[in-house]
């Protein structure tokens, strides 16, 4: 069997699946349950100073896509509205009971270092395995300048988690906003102020619809909205650019990285780890399927790991991380064209037309026999993968590899012109 254990910054867990900071694990009771149910750590809902703040009703908007629910969650919901004593308390009872299992918490306090010190020893006090420090959420909090107000300001995310680090022995993961330009330029911010780990992405600001008949962003609350905090399947790939992003990126030293952002299944934790996480938060899936899905979550990973023959997380973390590259770096001689499975094809058309009003002509639709076929012109194929993209039957299309003449990138293309200016200046 696959060695689950992991190891993010000192920070052990039996299983890299942590619940994230979120509705789940805003309370004991919710907690102990997620741990019965064989999650490897939690990260604490974002604690932050008294009196607590106040939350709002309603709260979840969603966006369904083909028959399933919650394809993308949109929150208003800010940090923990119970009293800071109490969810530490709580915090030191579950420590004591799962001593095995990775207990973070997450904090959120004003910039000013003196209130980041009070609430330090405070944390410490519980025997939490270490913090993380909410630089993400995009509303409520943003508007009193904590939150992503701060992540979205490098300068700020390097000054309190420096402060942090100063007064704390406790290892630090600082929550990276995706609400930026280049997530790098604040990931750097968090290393040079010390941080022990990243984690990303928070959510996404969004608005996931508008009732038509309020005429006003759902969720309404007393007929007005505002612009949410967006996460589930949809933000997976953009959880997964930005992570490769500061995998790849040498400034960042190697900083282990915590994965979120629409994890639902063992494939999708797998593609996570390979693109440089070391360990894995969830709070849709759980949300949504309840907190036994990390069962399926576990052995899925741990079947798939045993098939490669991958035997630790370790030997899976950036294993796609060298083959993410920029684009001027892929091969411009590699070729790529659509064969059919005449067997398999169903004759529905959709890839003729697919190709043919939006593509490259390369398709032709034919009378055999007095039956539709759809072949591939070739010549006329650019290997997009429309075709197959597009295409209702698994394995009809697919996209062959040709015969590849040598290496070509556009550094060393003739048309480059930068190529040109040095060949002409030799």
């Amino acid at each position: 069997m696959a060695d689950l254990r992991c190891d993010l910054a000192g920070i052990r867990s039996p299983n890299p699946f942590w619940l994230a900071s979120a509705p789940p694990t805003d309370k004991e009771y919710n907690v102990r349950r997620a741990l019965e149910a064989g999650w490897g750590g939690v990260v604490w809902k974002t604690l932050g100073e008294d009196p607590p703040v106040v939350n709002v009703s309603s709260r979840y908007g969603a966006i369904g896509f083909e028959g399933r629910r919650m394809s993308g969650l949109n929150n208003i919901e800010l940090i923990s509205d119970r009293p800071l004593a109490t969810n530490l308390a709580e915090i030191k009872a579950v420590k004591r009971d799962y001593p095995d299992r990775a207990i973070i918490v997450s904090l959120m306090v004003p910039c000013e270092e003196d209130r980041w010190k009070a609430i330090l020893p405070l944390v410490e006090e519980t025997g939490a395995d270490g913090l993380e420090l909410n630089f993400g959420c995009p509303h409520g909090m943003s508007e009193r300048n904590m939150g992503a107000a701060v992540g979205q300001v490098p300068e700020y995310v390097e000054m309190v988690t420096r402060w942090v680090k100063q007064n704390t022995r406790m290892p630090v993961i600082v929550k990276l906003t995706p609400n930026v330009t280049n997530i790098v330029v604040p990931g750097q911010a968090a290393r040079r102020g010390g941080a022990d780990a990243v984690s990303l992405i928070n959510t996404i600001q969004s608005v996931t619809g508008v009732n038509l008949d309020l005429m006003a962003p759902e969720p309404t609350v007393d007929g007005k909205g505002t612009h949410g905090g967006y996460c589930g399947p949809a933000v997976k790939p953009v959880a997964l650019r930005m992570i490769g992003d500061i995998a790849r990126d040498p400034t960042m030293g190697g900083i282990p990285i915590s994965g979120i952002g629409g994890i639902s299944n063992w494939r999708d934790a797998a593609e996570f780890l390979a693109m440089g996480s070391t360990s894995l938060q969830v709070c849709t899936a759980a949300m949504h399927y309840g907190f036994r899905i990390v069962e399926d979550m576990i052995s899925g990973l741990s079947n798939w790991m045993d098939e490669k023959g991958y035997a630790r997380i370790s030997e899976v973390t950036g294993r796609a991380v060298p083959n993410y590259v920029p684009w001027n770096q892929l091969n411009m001689k590699f070729r790529t064209i659509a064969a059919i499975d005449q067997d398999l094809c169903i004759k529905c058309g959709l890839c003729h037309i697919a190709c043919e009003d939006t593509s490259h002509q390369s398709i032709a639709k034919l009378r055999v026999d007095g039956a539709r076929r759809y072949e591939v012109i070739e010549d006329e194929c650019v290997g997009c993968n429309l075709c197959a993209l597009v295409c209702p039957v698994s394995g009809c299309i697919e996209m062959k590899p040709q015969p590849t003449d040598g290496v070509l990138t556009w550094p060393d293309h003739p048309a480059n012109p930068l190529r040109r200016a040095v060949e002409d200046a030799q």
